[in-house]
């Protein structure tokens, strides 16, 4: 492992930041996680192959090095209302990678990557949040607000697909195999930024006799109670009654996924606590980022089945 590399890895997991690309639609500024971007290309009208009958936004399937990816309008499927900002516009496709596929968004041009912590990330209002909004939350940067755009509840409007598996009831059967009993003994805390995703995990842990769980809307309201699982242990109590696994997203507000396994890690009292990763960001240059601070599993999303049957293993619970 180069330098580069081990100070990527330090960066993400050491220091609690990300890095954005911030790109507008119109006049507004937006932006995404640099992890999802896999390169920047100028928008090429004689490229783009118009399906019929596609939902408004979807422009159709590009063209690119021999392969072709569905290519979305970002302008006209999220910033429906923006005005024009005139001018001599380069328009361009932000290729992006997550949930093991590739998607093109097509914007209206690109500024530049910005170093931000977690901490400055706002996350969304309640109130807004339970309408299921296409951003995740919010930084301020030079004066300008930032939304953080959500890739994968976009994708998700266009290819039911690339949902997360909220109906694995469906896989009750497979889940039904371990004993039922021993996972309502389990101790669990979740970690999601995301309503609409909490809400479906939710459903299917409990679904599968997975009952005593903690959810937390961000990986600082997660570590602050683990803070108080800690107090307890060292008044007296055994870490296995109060908690065993913890599922945590990786980009959230306030406190990154990686940063949150990092600090269990690390403790000398919470370190027995498995962790699995949850995210779309799962890759090899990610995998190896979660090896990194010591996790003990990691999916990608829309895997929830899979979920299961990791939390099953790591948990040690076998069939009948």
């Amino acid at each position: 492992m180069n330098k580069l590399q081990k100070q990527d890895i330090l960066l993400e997991t050491g220091t609690n930041e990300m890095e954005i690309i911030e790109f507008y639609l119109g006049t507004q500024p937006f932006g995404i996680n640099v992890h999802k971007l896999k390169e920047i290309i100028p928008f090429d009208s004689g490229a783009v192959t118009v399906v019929p009958g596609s939902a408004d936004g979807m422009l159709g399937t590009l063209l690119l090095r021999g392969s072709t990816i569905p290519l979305i309008d970002l302008k006209r499927h999220v910033a429906q209302k923006e005005a024009d900002p005139g001018g001599d516009i380069r328009r361009v496709v932000l290729i992006c990678e997550f949930n093991d596929r590739i998607n093109g968004f097509k914007v209206d041009g690109v500024n530049q990557i910005h170093r931000v912590s977690w901490e400055d990330v706002q996350p969304m209002a309640s109130f807004i949040d339970q309408y299921r909004p296409r951003f995740t939350g919010s930084v301020n940067i030079a004066g300008r607000e930032i939304l953080i755009v959500d890739l994968e509840h976009i994708v998700a409007e266009f290819d039911h697909e690339a949902c997360l598996d909220y109906e694995a009831d469906l896989h009750r059967e497979e889940m039904e195999e371990a004993t039922p009993h021993s996972r309502e003994r389990m101790k669990l805390m979740m970690a999601e930024d995301s309503s609409l995703i909490r809400a479906g995990i939710e459903k299917v842990l409990r679904g599968a006799n997975y009952s005593d769980l903690k959810i937390f809307a961000d990986g600082q309201d997660c570590y602050d109670q683990l803070l108080e699982v800690k107090q307890r242990v060292i008044d007296g109590e055994r870490l296995s009654d109060l908690l065993n696994l913890l599922i945590t997203d990786i980009e959230m507000p306030k406190m990154d996924g990686l940063t949150l396994c990092k600090r269990i890690k690390e403790d000398s009292v919470l370190k027995e606590v498995k962790v699995i990763l949850f995210s779309s960001l799962i890759n090899d240059q990610m995998v190896a980022k979660c090896d990194h601070v010591g996790a003990d599993g990691y999916a990608t999303k829309p895997q929830i089945p899979y979920l299961v049957e990791m939390m099953d293993k790591h948990l040690g619970i076998s069939g009948r």
